[in-house]
């Protein structure tokens, strides 16, 4: 997959992009890809647009194949995938959702300041890596019983809260309330119990992370101070998933999937896309287990706050309520949602496979909390280590465009093993420390992989998704503290 892609792209405009539908016999759709001309060449470096045609052929797919500016290849999918399928007539694909289901992020605001903090970072960095367990197959300080992990996984962030993780509200400031009603945990196999149960609470390796950050420009005053948001104020970022049971959940049903693409007599040019109708037992199933692990990882994103609520209460002698520690929001990377969207006019609806992308809801959107229905969502993208952040609001114009979806992240620009061919003999930890940011890793490995050089400039995709209006940007973050698996 190393050759570059040489496929027909037609230009829309400025950053905006088609696949046509002619270009592969089966294209249902054409492909609409988000990007600038720079960002452009970096994507045409593998074959994530191959991916992007082939994600066309799905049958009941609508509108486009859609990628976002961050994408890279992926499985299946690529990552930075966006497709729409029809109910009645549609299919359902965990390669459009990934491996590490509901893979998100949440935002955190406190009252601190710049000031405070910056003479206590190494200590907070210090605590927060003690506080919350991370790395490859990391274990937690959760021990539950496989009944009480099957309440986990119906009940999503209220079994956190109902336990004395967080607060009430943190639910309304979740995407879906932190739980989707569909989840059935009989749906599930012993093995992905087996690996969900001691991982509960655990950040995980590779890009997850845990950040400490410093708002350093602010971009509407007005929408930021509805958000609670200002230059100088101290944020905390989360990004983290499903963990073993939602890897797990995806390999089983990539199993299922293959067999019903034969039974179906479905017609794919990539076997990865392995899919079922989604009104098939096997489309119904997954969706179903899907749910179960989204619900897992908004219960483990909610009880690595509540830690991390406490490590900075202990660290200022104070208390998360009195440091105005509250969710600005929760959002899912990688997912699948039965959503209403207007197609050709009409109100209908839609499975909408978001791989590497976020949510982006437009003011007054039915699904979104009463605090932001003047604003519009809060889309929350991360960057890698050493630049920064984003807090966007979703648009109108995503609801035309992209079944209400944005960019999720900077997207990889070299594989690990690249990335660890290019830093030989650098410190990266030394580095990032001499730019005034405290990182604490388990692993050396880790941090050579996720350095920043590994990953497109976060301020140029986002700045795509403004300017098309997709999503707006608000304020960004820079980092201050990171801990990472």
């Amino acid at each position: 997959m190393k050759q570059s892609w040489e496929g027909p792209l037609n230009k829309i405009d400025e950053h905006r992009w088609e696949i046509p539908k002619t270009y592969k016999f089966g294209m249902r759709v054409p492909g609409l890809i988000y990007a600038s001309s720079n960002l452009l060449e970096k994507i045409r470096q593998d074959q994530a647009l191959e991916q992007v045609a082939n994600v066309a052929f799905l049958p009941g797919i609508v509108g486009h194949s859609i990628a976002m500016p961050d994408i890279h290849w992926g499985y299946g999918f690529c990552i930075g995938g966006v497709a729409a399928t029809t109910i009645d007539n549609g299919v359902i694909s965990p390669g459009g959702v990934g491996f590490d289901l509901n893979c998100g992020i949440r935002l955190i605001r406190t009252n601190l300041t710049l000031k405070e903090v910056k003479p206590k970072i190494e200590l907070l960095v210090n605590e927060l890596f003690r506080a919350i367990p991370s790395g490859v197959g990391s274990k937690g300080k959760i021990k539950i019983s496989y009944n009480e992990i099957k309440n986990v996984l119906r009940r999503g962030s209220k079994w956190a809260v109902e336990r004395g993780f967080g607060w009430e509200e943190d639910i309304l400031f979740t995407e879906e309330e932190g739980c989707m009603k569909d989840a059935n945990p009989d749906l599930i196999s012993k093995h992905a119990l087996e690996r969900g149960k001691p991982q509960l609470g655990t950040l995980g390796s590779g890009n997850h992370f845990l950040e400490i950050q410093v708002i350093d420009k602010v971009y509407d005053p007005e929408v930021a101070r509805e958000l609670g948001l200002e230059e100088g104020q101290i944020t905390v970022m989360v990004h983290c998933g499903s963990r073993g049971l939602g890897h797990q959940i995806c390999t089983d049903y990539l199993v299922t999937m293959q067999k019903a693409v034969s039974r179906y007599g479905i017609q794919l040019p990539d076997r990865q896309l392995a899919c079922a109708p989604l009104s098939s037992p096997e489309g119904k199933n997954y969706y179903a287990a899907m749910a179960c692990a989204a619900n897992y990882a908004w219960a483990n994103r909610q009880c690595i706050m509540h830690w991390t609520r406490e490590v900075f209460a202990r660290v200022f002698g104070s208390t998360p309520e009195e440091l105005r520690m509250r969710l600005i929001y929760d959002v899912a990377h990688n997912i699948a949602k039965i959503e209403e969207h207007s197609l050709e006019g009409k109100k209908v609806k839609l499975c909408v496979h978001r791989k590497g992308a976020t949510r982006a809801f437009p003011p007054f959107h039915p699904g979104i909390p009463e605090k932001y229905k003047k604003t519009g969502q809060p889309v929350l993208i991360p960057g890698d280590m050493g630049r920064c952040s984003y807090c966007l609001v979703g648009t109108e114009k995503a609801m035309e465009e992209t079944f209400g979806s944005t960019c999720h992240g900077a997207g990889r620009a070299m594989s690990r093993m690249k990335a660890k061919k290019e830093a030989r003999g650098r410190d990266i930890q030394q580095e990032l420390r001499e730019k005034g940011i405290i990182v604490k890793a388990e692993s050396r490995g880790t941090l050579v992989e996720e350095m920043s050089e590994a990953y497109k400039d976060v301020s140029e995709v986002v700045e795509v998704m403004h300017q098309t209006g997709i999503s707006r940007k608000v304020v960004r973050m820079r980092p201050l503290g990171v801990i990472k698996g």
